[in-house]
């Protein structure tokens, strides 16, 4: 299993197992699928000692991770961060970025067309006022993905307009939505809002 952890977490995590004498050395990383807003971590320092027999593994310098088996698949790949912003501080994870399955044409089932509806009556005439458009480019059982063109390609804003705008309108209308990933090439983006 691939998981990486930032310098600043890791920095984090060392200076807590310090402050335990040594005795908290085991960082205990489960995912908690579905939810409002998605996937959510739970992270505790917890002995050695609390290992499960089925858990996997991760050996650091000055500490180890332990993932229970069905929190595998959401951490695979994923980034654990220690974030400092205005009015929050924290660590946070951050998983692996999805890619869409190759089709001829778009997605298509029921969750998809509801998904589209919702893109097509509330989301895109939001978003054309900024020359932009979201379009469904995949549906992974209850993950949906999305690309965003025009205005939004590129856009400072982009990842905001996704979090609290189209993923929020999407879950509220869509509720067995589980995650939304934006499959966007930001750095290809010709005429972005500013």
């Amino acid at each position: 299993m691939e998981l990486n952890i930032t310098e600043r977490a890791r920095k984090v995590i060392r200076a807590f197992v310090e402050q335990s004498g040594g005795e908290l050395r085991a960082l205990r990383i489960t995912a908690h699928p579905g939810g409002v807003a998605g996937t959510r971590f739970e992270l505790s320092l917890v002995p050695e000692s609390e290992r499960e027999e089925a858990d996997v593994v991760l050996n650091f310098d000055d500490f180890v991770v332990l993932v229970p088996p069905e929190s595998v698949g959401r951490l695979e790949g994923a980034t654990v961060d220690y974030v400092e912003r205005v009015n929050e501080s924290g660590f946070e994870v951050r998983p692996a970025p999805r890619e869409p399955q190759k089709r001829h044409g778009p997605p298509q089932g029921p969750l998809a067309d509801r998904v589209r509806e919702v893109l097509d009556t509330q989301v895109n005439p939001a978003v054309a006022a900024h020359g932009g458009e979201i379009t469904l480019v995949d549906v992974q059982g209850t993950e949906i993905f999305i690309e965003m063109s025009g205005g939004c390609q590129g856009c400072a804003l982009s990842r905001m307009t996704l979090k609290q705008g189209v993923e929020r309108m999407v879950r509220q209308a869509v509720p067995e939505v589980t995650a939304v990933y934006d499959v966007t090439d930001h750095a290809s983006g010709v005429n972005p809002f500013y």
